[in-house]
């Protein structure tokens, strides 16, 4: 991603968050990457019957996106088949970042770096011929809209970031 996002205020009425023009601090988007260091992600992908389903995955962030895999059987996979728009969110509850995109599923050559960086953070070796595109896919997310907020400063701190 070679722009900056814009980042604003979230309106959360009835949290006691400061408002857009009241002179707190916005996080900046480098706090916001810190995403790359969770260990898992929280997937929530919606089914054809419109019910949510939500499961924790492994991931990467590659490129100004989140990716991550799954087997192609899977429910989360079967969902995002019929509608790619998702959600991701850091397994860290108080310094959570969310992210929300549409996934786009790779098949190509980006795969052999999707498999070094996963290979990488978690001490893997599984390479590229584990990610075989008839047993397991790969996604990629980027975001159109990213939300964080540190809890020790939970009035002053949530930031919305756009893309785009």
């Amino acid at each position: 991603m070679t722009a900056e996002p814009r980042a604003s205020r979230p309106h959360m009425p009835g949290y006691g968050v400061a408002g857009p023009d009241s002179g707190t601090g916005l996080l900046p988007w480098s706090w916001a990457v810190r995403l790359a260091a969770s260990h898992d992600y929280w997937l929530a992908t919606v089914g054809p019957d419109g019910r949510p389903h939500v499961m924790p995955v492994w991931g990467v962030w590659l490129d100004g996106a989140v990716w991550f895999s799954s087997g192609l059987r899977s429910r989360k996979a079967r969902n995002l088949a019929g509608q790619p728009a998702c959600t991701l969110a850091t397994d860290d509850a108080q310094q959570p970042v969310v992210v929300e995109g549409t996934a786009s599923r790779v098949v190509d050559g980006e795969l052999g770096a999707f498999a070094a960086a996963s290979d990488a953070k978690y001490g893997t070796d599984y390479g590229v011929e584990f990610y075989d595109p008839v047993v397991n896919g790969v996604w990629r997310v980027a975001p159109a809209w990213a939300f964080g907020l540190v809890q020790d400063d939970f009035s002053g701190s949530p930031t919305r970031w756009t893309f785009g």
